[in-house]
């Protein structure tokens, strides 16, 4: 019979040993993880603390704990503001659109780039393809804002110029959502694609002989061995997508949008922006900011729970 069994104490008092010795044995690489560890602790569970100010009317001289305790209030404002639905709508339909288009984009993509033969070719459209990554979402605004600009902007020469009048794009709200989904796939695309191919090059090549021999076409080899191979990858990022859907971020819809499109391009994270820096708002922004969390774990939570029943992969 175990030892551990027969004296409990003793068998804790081994694993502490056991813990201590892993400890000294792996204490370079452990000192390695101090500064992701240090990062995590201050700037993504230390704020956590902060969250308290959503359940009171908080005040910058009374502080978080001195300020008065008002429980769910915020919360019930919110929801039953004229904002809330449209704020709901508007960050639904934007992360919806983006999972439905944003989201297969690398994935052909990265399949059509790995049939290339001419290996310059395939290097230079990948080249081209990853620069976006390398630019900040400021100077991709202001790219996207020129291109479309009715005065000097590319689209619209080209619009006038087959005899159509210019579309003022960026007032529009009915091209809103098209420019922000589109923009993002260009931005996009060629990044996320780094992870397919490199799913993709993981694959035996001795499937693909085998295919050539029975006679296969490259249509046949993509549909039956590329893509049935990359699919455990694809779930797993097919998960993340869907987790972050309503977790828009403020920085690209603030720089595209104006009072015109507010309508279809205000978001929680803008809201969140707008109520708690510029209306000084704080209490009334965390409850807003909460919400939009809790809505993003339950899509992460059912996007796993989709993925493991079907696909038979998940993140957990």
């Amino acid at each position: 019979m175990n030892t551990a069994m027969l004296n409990p104490k003793r068998g804790r008092t081994s694993k502490w040993i056991s813990m201590l010795q892993h400890i000294k044995r792996d204490r370079q690489f452990l000192l390695l993880l101090l500064p992701c560890i240090a990062f995590f602790a201050i700037f993504r569970y230390g704020p956590i603390y902060g969250l308290i100010i959503a359940f009171k009317d908080f005040s910058v001289y009374d502080g978080i704990l001195g300020s008065e305790w008002v429980g769910l209030e915020h919360f019930q404002k919110f929801f039953n503001s004229f904002d809330f639905w449209l704020l709901f709508k508007n960050t639904l339909l934007l992360g919806l659109y983006n999972l439905l288009w944003s989201f297969p984009f690398p994935i052909i993509f990265a399949i059509l780039l790995n049939e290339v033969r001419s290996q310059r070719f395939k290097k230079s459209i990948q080249t081209f393809s990853y620069l976006p990554a390398f630019l900040s979402i400021v100077i991709i605004c202001s790219m996207v804002i020129d291109f479309l600009s009715p005065s000097r902007g590319l689209i619209n020469q080209f619009i006038s110029f087959l005899g159509f009048e210019k579309i003022y794009f960026m007032i529009a709200p009915e091209w809103f959502r098209t420019i922000f989904i589109s923009s993002d796939i260009w931005a996009s695309m060629g990044y996320e694609a780094i992870i397919y191919l490199a799913a993709i090059a993981g694959i035996d090549p001795t499937l693909y002989e085998a295919a050539k021999v029975d006679g296969a076409k490259r249509w046949h080899t993509m549909r039956f061995i590329t893509i049935p191979s990359i699919l455990p990858t694809i779930l797993i990022m097919f998960i993340l997508k869907a987790g972050s859907m309503f977790r828009i971020g403020y920085e690209k819809v603030l720089l595209l949008y104006n009072p015109m499109t507010y309508e279809v391009a205000d978001v929680f994270s803008t809201y969140v922006y707008r109520k708690g820096l510029l209306e000084r708002d704080y209490s009334y922004a965390a409850a807003v900011g909460i919400f939009e969390a809790l809505i993003a774990l339950i899509m992460l939570l059912g996007a796993n729970l989709l993925s493991r029943r079907f696909g038979g992969k998940s993140l957990w």
